[in-house]
């Protein structure tokens, strides 16, 4: 199970960080949910056809941001999301962003951007506060 997880190896943006983005808007958008377990980092290397070092690099940038909990003997799963704190893991995104986010894809895909061009101008616009 990769979750719908890809890595474009001719991308800008390094395999780990590809890995780690997709599987924290999948835990965004309530894709994946609090408790669901994540494949093991071998097995997820093994799929993508990469090092399983640039996994778990990606699993140890998620579990330090709060997202997922390694567990011994349960391995690694979706953290809860932390009780009255900011919007972390597993919480819900409410539906306006969610509606207004397919928006921009759907506008950028028509004006034909590429995803690193959209992502970068939303990262400008965030910057700018």
């Amino acid at each position: 199970m990769n979750a719908g997880i890809s890595v474009d190896l001719r991308s800008a943006t390094p395999p780990y960080e590809q890995i780690r983005s997709q599987i924290s808007a999948l835990i965004a958008t309530g894709t994946l949910t609090a408790g669901s377990r994540l494949p093991t980092v071998r097995s997820l290397a093994a799929d993508l056809g990469i090092a399983a070092g640039t996994v778990a690099r990606a699993y140890k940038e998620l579990e330090a941001a709060g997202f997922i909990e390694s567990r011994r003997r349960n391995g690694t799963v979706v953290a809860q999301p932390a009780p009255g704190g900011a919007q972390q893991a597993g919480g819900p995104v409410p539906e306006a962003v969610t509606a207004a986010v397919d928006l921009l894809v759907n506008a950028g895909r028509d004006a034909r951007l590429t995803d690193e061009l959209l992502l970068d101008l939303v990262r400008g616009k965030l910057r700018k506060g």
